[in-house]
């Protein structure tokens, strides 16, 4: 079909941008299987680790998933000790999820690995070329807000 309408969907950016973010999600949970964490578990952490302290609302919309699913993560992380909820300050039907310190080492693991890979999926990409791919992205991210 894309033959058809005459469509190079290999050099389609969506596509590319999609299959480029699957296969890097796809290589660091090889690497961060050490860990034990879920893919759910390690992409919560990190947007915490963004925002520190959203609401558990803020943080479903953003991760793109139901509120009694991040509820059920959010409770196997604070089993581990890794999180915690707290009431808003302002309102009390509000919750607030925050690190603890006790992540904190497996923070700093992940970001290591986060780091490694983001190095290997650049190899041979000059720095001039990964500020101008990282500023092309940021504005691609801003035209679509």
């Amino acid at each position: 079909m894309a033959a058809m309408l005459g469509e190079d969907l290999s050099r389609n950016f969506g596509f590319l941008l999609h299959d480029v973010a699957r296969l890097m999600r796809t290589a660091y949970d090889r690497r961060i299987r050490r860990l034990g964490l879920t893919r759910a578990q390690w992409w919560v952490l990190t947007h915490l680790y963004r925002g520190n302290g959203v609401t558990q609302s803020e943080l479903a919309e953003t991760l793109e998933i139901e509120p009694p699913s991040l509820g059920r993560l959010l409770d196997r992380l604070e089993a581990k000790g890794w999180v915690r909820r707290e009431h808003d300050a302002k309102d009390r039907r509000v919750w607030r999820v925050h690190l603890t310190e006790e992540v904190e080492p497996a923070l700093r693991t992940m970001r290591t690995i986060a780091a490694e890979l983001r190095r290997d999926a650049l190899a041979g990409i000059s720095a001039a070329e990964r500020e101008r791919f990282v500023d092309t992205l940021l504005a691609i991210k801003e035209n679509l807000r």
